[in-house]
């Protein structure tokens, strides 16, 4: 049996995609990652297709890394995740969209809340 096959052969989790979430990324300014630095660091398990990273201040310290094949990004999550950049931990998971939209909800409620005791305090 060949590699190909055997990657075929092999039952992935259902959570495994090719989409990678990965958190915990150095974003002070002297630290701060370039999409090349984490090129380098993930392009060794595979092609990517495409990095983003997050700018906005509730996304800084997290990028998206989207590789060409799912078990290259299993690869990625299997050997990355807890691998040390700049004094920290990297957090790799997979991306699952239904999770990221309720904590995007949970935020815009938190916010909600906070603005409504903003406005109290100052009433």
């Amino acid at each position: 049996m060949n590699a190909a096959s055997a990657r075929g052969a092999a039952r992935l989790p259902p959570e495994v995609n090719r989409i990678l979430y990965v958190r915990n990324l150095p974003y002070k300014t002297e630290e701060a990652l370039s999409t090349e630095e984490i090129y380098d660091i993930f392009g060794k398990y595979g092609a990517i297709r495409q990095i983003r990273i997050g700018n906005r201040p509730d996304t800084r310290g997290t990028a998206f890394v989207v590789y060409e094949d799912i078990y290259d990004a299993k690869n990625a999550v299997d050997h990355l995740s807890g691998f040390n950049v700049c004094g920290r931990y990297l957090i790799v998971l997979y991306f699952q969209a239904a999770r990221m939209q309720k904590r995007t909800e949970s935020l815009e409620q938190k916010r909600a809340e906070l603005e409504a005791l903003r406005k109290r305090a100052n009433a």
